[in-house]
């Protein structure tokens, strides 16, 4: 057995969980992080590179690496792959404009990635305090049907959840998704 084998079995026994935070610029990844880290949301910038934060969420502790989402920062992601658990993709669902070019960077970038074939996938669909009450179920179906979710990965292994980094909605439920998953030593 490696000793990088032995490091990731012993991660996983502390209950330790790498989440990889991506998505498009200003999809408001950051601001879940935020959120999630019960920290002043209002001020933030752009993230140019990385920042990692670490979250204590009942006994687990969670590596959140936030990745910037400018179009010069994509081609970088790759080089964040090794060691993580879980992929949160973050969608702007007030911009749906742009729905077709998160669809391809998160085909390419991450649902295509060898390096990414046993990770589990959470899409959270940010924002949802600006959308009509009775709008959000049905942004979700257009959000999984324009990611072709359900042609691309097995059921079990992704999942997608509505949430506003502004009011909270949705924030503790990614949460209990992140840490339900069942992580291959």
């Amino acid at each position: 057995m490696g000793l990088l084998s032995i490091i990731r079995k012993q991660k996983i026994k502390d209950h330790e969980i790498r989440v990889l935070v991506l998505g498009l610029d200003n999809s408001g990844k950051t601001s879940i992080i935020k959120r999630w880290k019960h920290e002043d949301w209002s001020t933030i910038s752009p993230t140019m590179g990385f920042e990692i934060s670490t979250l204590q969420y009942q006994d687990f502790t969670l590596n959140l690496w936030d990745i910037g989402g400018q179009t010069s920062l994509r081609t970088f992601w790759g080089n964040y792959f090794d060691k993580t658990n879980v992929v949160v993709w973050v969608v702007d669902c007030m911009s749906m404009e742009r729905i077709q070019e998160s669809y391809e960077e998160l085909r390419d970038k991450v649902i295509q990635q060898d390096r990414l074939v046993a990770v589990s996938l959470l899409i959270l669909m940010n924002k949802i305090d600006m959308l009509q009450t009775n709008k959000v179920e049905e942004t979700k179906k257009q959000i999984v049907g324009l990611l072709e979710l359900e042609s691309q990965l097995p059921s079990e292994k992704w999942q997608i959840i509505a949430v506003s980094a502004v009011t909270g909605q949705g924030a503790e439920t990614a949460l209990e998704w992140i840490i339900g998953q069942e992580y291959e030593p």
